[in-house]
């Protein structure tokens, strides 16, 4: 088991402030709370909601990883850069990230048990690793932590914005202005339990868009794709209110014969964070899966692509407030 103690500064509640120090959601941290994981100066504690006083000791036992349901594992996953602390990885379109009830094939997590790579607890069983999530058919670049330090480490980044992805993505039709700034808190549909949609009492938002490359036919472009925010389906509801979408993507665009590809065209490509050890600032390029690269050699012309996709060209033109690294 591994233990960790943290000291209360100010007058807080128990489940924000672990909250804050362990960078997980709130859900995760009551679940922590509720399995007798917490203690208060040496007394274990099962309400989420006591406030804690200046000076207290808060001790935390995080789980074992529990050994999930056997799988077949039958595919392969790029790996980008491993060290002792993280594993860098490229997501294919249609596999799940981590466990869940209602999934029956086997998942990136059950990949990662597979390998025999260490991966952090703070999760808990079914997430175990994972510091960010991609949709099932969204592709490219995630990392995975291996400790609980790097886990806390590279969550913080994700709350302070010293993490984060720039994203590729095929729409239709191309946007008006160069670069097109959304805002709109996202929810679960009410409509349609399978799509998230802009509601006042979701969570707030904010995508910015730049047009990057238009199709040989204009009837397409090349977006960059760059959050403040990393809610479920955000790109996808954000383009939807622009009256957009992403080719592929027959839950919030179309169903048309036209659009001829397995999978939705979007792809987390550059990848920056802090490393947690050294304190290094370190990027990575996941390459396009060979559907999207597909479409884009038929579509597009490559010489002008891939001058477009180089680093220092997806970060020009996004406002200097996009990245803080």
């Amino acid at each position: 088991m591994n233990t960790q103690t943290y000291t209360i500064q100010n007058e807080q509640r128990l489940d924000s402030f672990l909250t804050e120090q362990i960078g997980q959601t709130r859900s995760q941290i009551v679940q922590l709370i509720k399995q007798n994981a917490v203690s208060v100066d040496g007394k274990i504690l099962a309400r989420p909601g006591v406030k804690l006083k200046a000076d207290q000791q808060v001790t935390v036992i995080f789980p074992e990883a529990k050994e999930t349901r056997p799988q077949k594992i039958d595919f392969d996953v790029e790996i980008l850069y491993e060290d002792n602390d993280l594993l860098v990885i490229n997501k294919p379109s249609g596999l799940t990230v981590h466990p869940a009830p209602s999934v029956k094939e086997p998942t990136l997590v059950d990949w990662l048990k597979h390998r025999g790579i260490r991966l952090s607890t703070i999760s808990g069983e079914e997430r175990h690793g994972i510091v960010h999530r991609l949709d099932k058919g969204t592709s490219g670049a995630m990392v995975i932590a291996k400790t609980n330090e790097a886990h806390e480490a590279l969550s913080l980044q994700l709350q302070d914005k010293t993490m984060g992805r720039y994203y590729l993505a095929i729409s239709t039709p191309p946007l008006k202005d160069d670069i097109t700034v959304v805002e709109g808190s996202i929810a679960r549909s009410s409509h349609n339990r399978l799509k998230m949609a802009i509601l006042s009492h979701g969570k707030s938002a904010k995508t910015e868009f730049k047009k990057t490359l238009l199709s040989l036919d204009e009837s397409c472009e090349l977006l960059t794709c760059k959050l403040f925010t990393g809610r479920t389906h955000q790109i996808r509801v954000h383009l939807e209110k622009l009256n957009r979408h992403i080719i592929g993507d027959h839950l919030y665009g179309t169903k048309e014969k036209k659009e001829k590809s397995e999978h939705i065209l979007l792809h987390a490509y550059l990848l920056y964070f802090i490393h947690p050890t050294t304190k290094k600032t370190e990027s990575f390029i996941a390459p396009l899966d060979k559907d999207m690269l597909q479409f884009i050699e038929k579509n597009f012309d490559m010489e002008n692509f891939n001058e477009t996709i180089k680093p220092d060209n997806i970060k020009l033109g996004f406002s200097a407030s996009s990245e803080r690294v």
